[in-house]
């Protein structure tokens, strides 16, 4: 009789679970790609409208990926169909966490059902830890952010300390915190406080507000605990950095937790075409081929900071007296006002100037020659991608973690920070053009070149991503259950 074979390695299965958040959700994916290119078998949960707004699974990887819907229960606080904080304003934040909190059964119920090796998962979702330590599953906490920002928020103790927490005020975060051991200059500024605590959870004293949240016995968890817990309670830590990029900040996470932490790199988006992105890409090429190599300044400033009338001033008149060639991809306010460029200046600035009112194809306009620079609100993800092509970066942080992540970028002296007014933060269109155009021409701003090209070394060196991720499937695979 023929000896038996011995049967295939079974394949990693790994459930991923991200906060309804584009900025996150999009990072949860690129992981999911990056994964399952090494056979680890996915299943990625969220509800149904943010399962529609991810990318679309390349075909030789469809196999290997599943997506998972989880109905989201509708809060009367919010709009009929928002599912993510691209959705609302940063006042309703708290409500999304409301409903998001009600996924807990559902996706216990969908692990009890299906049996995954792993969970990795989100700082939102604190509870997650208790339920897959009762189910005897693994859970990896996936930190989608810099690692400065993880250290500048400090360790669990400090994060679940609730005396500290009902007394911390904005300006508690305008210092480098103890835990630090190294100088750094990271720091919010006070005007950058004041907009994240817009959605924070509201005081005892907002009786209505208080009233609105724990009407069916919900109690708002703020966003240090929902860390501290996290952190605290998951096996693991990964994140998207790498030693070549932050090893200070990498070391101190380490000692602050005391557990594993491993970094992915940077997840940079792989290249894909979709109908959509083809139709709009057209259109966009067209314009940026008839630009000089390396002259265009892009601007983009995220999918949830929403610019006000004076910002939108301010912006345009600065981009016109600059003199340069620009791309602005300009977001349509969320409720709808009408915002309006100032008079002629369309006119003034055709040819060398455009404004797109329309979704844009981000990644492919980075990659574009002509392009020179980013005008960026600093998100993680916005950076990542304009460091992967070396475009130095014109910062103009807009909210939550984007600020720290301007100081970092900052003092590496791969973009320059807009100048602007410490209590309200307001800047004016000269500050925006001086920045921009020592980014883009300045003597001064021959290093910031220099430097942002040279990231493209960690950024945008596939190899080096390749190897993070590499690693991270051997940990998984050495420490299942």
């Amino acid at each position: 009789m023929d000896e038996q074979k011995p049967e295939l390695e079974k394949k990693l299965h790994v459930v991923v679970f991200p906060w309804l958040a584009i900025g996150h959700l999009i990072p949860f994916f690129h992981l999911c790609i990056s994964l399952a290119r090494k056979g680890v078998q996915i299943s990625f949960v969220s509800t149904p409208n943010n399962l529609q707004k991810i990318p679309k699974i390349p075909q030789n990887l469809s196999s290997l990926i599943t997506l998972v819907s989880l109905p989201l229960n509708h809060d009367q606080n919010l709009p009929e169909s928002a599912e993510s904080s691209n959705d609302i304003p940063i006042e309703k934040t708290q409500y999304l966490k409301k409903a998001f909190d009600g996924l807990e059964l559902p996706l216990t119920n969908y692990l009890i059902n299906s049996k995954p090796d792993y969970i990795i998962h989100d700082y939102a979702s604190y509870w997650v830890p208790k339920i897959s330590g009762n189910l005897g599953i693994p859970c990896v906490f996936f930190a989608v952010f810099t690692g400065s920002f993880m250290g500048f928020i400090g360790p669990p103790e400090v994060l679940l300390d609730e005396e500290r927490d009902r007394n911390l005020k904005p300006e508690d975060f305008t210092t480098t915190p103890k835990w630090i051991t190294f100088p750094t200059d990271i720091v919010y500024r006070t005007h950058e406080l004041l907009e994240y605590f817009k959605g924070a959870p509201p005081q005892d004293d907002q009786t209505h507000d208080v009233d609105d949240l724990e009407n069916d016995g919900y109690k708002a968890v703020p966003d240090t605990r929902r860390f501290g817990m996290v952190i605290r309670d998951s096996n693991f830590i990964a994140i998207r950095s790498s030693p070549e990029f932050e090893s200070d900040w990498l070391s101190l996470l380490h000692q602050l937790y005391q557990k594993p932490v491993i970094p992915l790199g940077f997840l940079p988006p792989p290249l894909v075409e979709d109908k959509e992105e083809s139709n709009n890409w057209v259109e966009i090429k067209t314009w940026l081929d008839k630009q000089k190599q390396g002259s265009v300044i892009y601007v983009a400033l995220g999918t949830e900071a929403a610019l006000s009338q004076e910002q939108v001033n301010e912006l345009a008149i600065g981009l016109e007296s600059t003199g340069l060639p620009f791309f602005w991809v300009l977001r349509k306010p969320l409720n709808n006002s009408e915002q309006s460029l100032p008079l002629g200046f369309e006119d003034r600035t055709s040819g060398r100037g455009l404004v797109y009112m329309k979704w844009a194809p981000q990644v492919k306009i980075l990659g574009h020659p002509s392009i020179g620079g980013f005008l960026t609100h600093c998100g993680y993800n916005s950076v990542i991608e304009g460091l992967a092509f070396g475009r130095v970066l014109v910062l103009l942080p807009m909210l939550n973690d984007q600020g720290l992540n301007s100081r970092l970028l900052d003092g590496k002296k791969a973009g320059i920070e807009v100048h602007r007014n410490e209590r309200d933060g307001s800047f004016s269109s000269e500050s925006l053009a001086e920045a921009v155009k020592i980014a883009m021409a300045g003597d001064e701003g021959q290093v910031l070149r220099n430097n942002a090209k040279e990231m493209i070394e960690i950024f945008g060196n596939e190899k080096l991503n390749v190897s993070y991720v590499n690693d991270f499937v051997q940990f998984l695979k050495k420490h299942k259950n």
